[in-house]
């Protein structure tokens, strides 16, 4: 595996602070757009150098918080008026494309 450079870590980082209030994105889109070949490496991202960013709007595919943080992401996420159904984002309506 590659490693990661300190420009995609800023560009991951640029990514996510751009999620409007209210939207999602996910690992995966936020990986591809920052030229990752994982949505693995957005992840390590968060948990390493994440302060400061609006880690809340970053969820799985499916639309389900990791469950680590489920009951904190739901509440941030529902605060923000994101459509929630089930303990699921619905992404038709709240996902944004970094």
């Amino acid at each position: 595996m590659a490693a990661t450079t300190e420009m995609q870590v800023e560009r991951v980082r640029e990514l996510i602070a751009a999620i409007p209030h209210g939207r999602v994105s996910t690992y995966g889109a936020i990986a591809g757009a920052a030229g990752l070949s994982t949505p693995r490496t957005v992840a390590w991202i968060l948990r390493v150098d994440g302060g400061g960013l609006p880690w809340q709007r970053v969820i799985r595919a499916d639309g389900r918080p990791a469950p680590a943080v489920r009951t904190r992401q739901l509440a941030l996420l529902a605060e923000e008026g994101v459509p929630i159904t089930d303990g699921r984002v619905d992404m038709r309506h709240a996902f944004h494309e970094p």
